[in-house]
């Protein structure tokens, strides 16, 4: 079982803390993480791209010319696909996109992406990860203490208001409850800050 050290807010150690094997332990499968991005890529496309086919392009009912004697090719409408300003063939149409993966691959993959971010020591577990008020200022302060340089995701056990509304201003830095993890969120960022609530919150969620 995987065993991190709990830092304080200045950056010190205040004890140890396992990590569940069945979460962190994992053997990490990369084709499975490129399947989840890829699926949950493809699900937030709007899926809008659209063109005109010949018989949605406005005008084109008359025919332009008689059909003999003019030395042309035979034509009923200048909206055809052979003519300027006529319509798109085979051309984009509105569709869905997105497609369903079973619960056991999302999970299998959220955990192949914990133990990744683990294994890469790119883990921090802090001993209280809250504010006192709703300012941004109070956040960039912690996590400029801590020496945190890179894309930070800050996991909290539960709803956390107050972190939320500090941290939204933040570029590269996002707060997430632990019932709202999934691998495409995790890989995302290059650093988890983990509260030790979460990581017994994690226990309950995930290993019931």
């Amino acid at each position: 079982m995987p065993q991190v050290e709990i830092i304080n807010r200045e950056n010190k150690p205040v004890g140890n803390t396992d990590l569940p094997d069945d979460i962190f332990g994992v053997k990490v499968r990369k084709g499975l993480l490129h399947e989840v991005v890829r699926n949950h890529l493809a699900n937030k496309r709007q899926g809008t791209a659209a063109t005109k086919t010949r018989g949605l392009v406005r005008g084109g009912g008359r025919k332009p010319y008689r059909q003999k004697g003019t030395g042309r090719a035979r034509a009923g409408s200048i909206r055809s696909p052979l003519w300027k300003g006529g319509g798109t063939v085979f051309g984009p149409q509105p569709r869905d996109y997105s497609y369903k993966l079973p619960k056991k691959v999302k999970w299998l993959a959220l955990s192949s992406a914990l133990a990744a971010k683990l294994a890469g020591g790119d883990v921090t577990v802090i001993d209280d990860l809250t504010v006192s008020e709703p300012k941004t200022r109070l956040v960039r302060q912690m996590i400029g203490e801590l020496g945190f340089r890179d894309k930070v995701l800050m996991i909290v056990p539960e709803k956390n208001e107050m972190l939320e509304l500090a941290a939204r201003n933040l570029p590269g830095v996002g707060v997430a409850r632990v019932n709202e993890l999934n691998a495409y969120l995790v890989l995302s960022y290059e650093k988890l800050l983990i509260s030790k609530d979460a990581v017994e919150r994690m226990k309950e969620v995930y290993l019931g």
